[in-house]
């Protein structure tokens, strides 16, 4: 996992539109940014993870926040689940877990006794500079909890 102080690291992926999106891009927007890893779109906590940012987006933007979701699930998969949930937000596509691994965010999981590798619930909170700010390891999908607790953090 990323600590705070440490710098964003370097990517490329697609948004949900198909188009190519950089940490210079990111950069490029002169706000906070929240980049938060979930595991599978369209499965409960997820949906309930992106719903409360979808909520409290304005309120998100409104504090200089901008708000960035990334899993390995295909453009494709993210445009439906954009749609359903009427998402407001930017999602990021990684498929080949490049990029999530670089975050720290690709980890080894259990369930059931089985162990595989998966994506950890993280969020990372990083200043206009590009710096590690906040780190949010123990991420609960209850409700809007996340988004409330990311906004408190910010006001």
């Amino acid at each position: 996992m990323l600590k705070i102080g440490d710098k964003l690291p370097k990517f490329k992926l697609q948004n949900d539109e198909g188009e190519w999106v950089s940490e210079k891009d990111l950069l490029g927007l002169k706000k906070k940014i929240l980049i938060y890893f979930y595991p599978k779109d369209d499965t409960p906590g997820c949906t309930n993870e992106a719903c409360g940012f979808r909520d409290f987006r304005f309120e998100l933007q409104d504090a200089g926040v901008e708000v960035v979701g990334i899993s390995k699930d295909s453009v494709a998969s993210h445009q439906k689940f954009k749609k359903k949930y009427k998402l407001n937000f930017t999602l990021l596509s990684d498929e080949s877990t490049e990029t999530i691994a670089a975050f720290g965010a690709w980890q080894e999981k259990s369930m059931y006794g089985k162990r595989y590798m998966g994506i950890a619930r993280i969020s990372y909170l990083f200043d206009e500079k590009g710096k590690v700010v906040q780190v949010y390891g123990k991420v609960s999908t209850k409700e809007q909890e996340h988004a409330k607790e990311i906004l408190a953090a910010v006001k």
